[in-house]
């Protein structure tokens, strides 16, 4: 709820070394996602054996290793739709020029990258982020919604720049649209949940109603009635 690196060190003192590279590989975070798209970059991480406390450390709190965007969403998106990975892609068909469908894509999916109840957890706790914690500015009246603040340093860490990130999805009980806002060397303020929060709120609010209207017309029920 509260965005606190002591925390976070603490918890990645306690996996240690190992199960923190056994988790960041289980998550996916060292694979490309293989999005449809060219130029995807890969991870930038410590190599395992040159990982020391003060690695582990700035490392646990999200400091120290470089992924994508595409990559952050995709690693979230599975640890909160119930430990699903999803291959992010563009293209669903390809179609006829009467509208008959030529071509469909398929994409990997894998499942069991955490429990359901690992998941149901992580939600819970994101949710509170937004509803009660440190990413408050992204509160949609009205609808549910998931996130995590971050704020970063960027090297030479003497150079006083940062990197300002909100990641949000909603609804958040039951996910179905995600984003991140990544803000590189704000200038004044540089707090990821004060500057780039609200952004993911501007974004929901206007998302978020028009998803309901799409549900509705498709089903006739509108969302869980805790977006209501």
């Amino acid at each position: 709820m509260n965005s606190c690196n002591p925390v976070f060190i603490s918890v990645g003192s306690r996996l240690g070394v190992e199960r923190f590279y056994h988790y960041f590989t289980q998550f996916g975070l060292f694979e490309r996602t293989g999005i449809d798209l060219p130029g995807e970059a890969g991870t930038i991480m410590h190599r395992q054996g040159n990982m020391g406390p003060v690695e582990l450390a700035t490392c646990a709190f999200g400091q120290s290793f470089q992924i994508t965007p595409i990559q952050l969403m995709t690693t979230v998106s599975e640890l909160v739709n119930g430990g699903r990975r999803v291959t992010p892609h563009l293209a669903m068909e390809i179609l006829n020029e009467d509208g008959s469908v030529r071509q469909t894509f398929q994409y990997r999916e894998r499942e069991g990258m955490v429990s359901e109840e690992t998941s149901a957890l992580l939600r819970e706790l994101l949710e509170k982020v937004v509803s009660e914690g440190t990413g408050k500015n992204a509160y949609v009246e009205g609808y549910t919604v998931g996130g995590k603040t971050a704020t970063s340093q960027t090297l030479p860490r003497s150079s006083g720049k940062y990197i300002a990130s909100f990641l949000g999805f909603a609804p958040a009980e039951d996910p179905q649209v995600i984003a991140v806002v990544v803000i590189h060397h704000p200038k004044g303020t540089y707090y990821g949940g004060q500057i780039a929060a609200p952004v993911i709120q501007n974004l929901y609010e206007n998302i978020l109603p028009y998803l309901e209207e799409m549900n509705y017309n498709k089903t006739g029920t509108k969302l869980p009635e805790e977006c209501e």
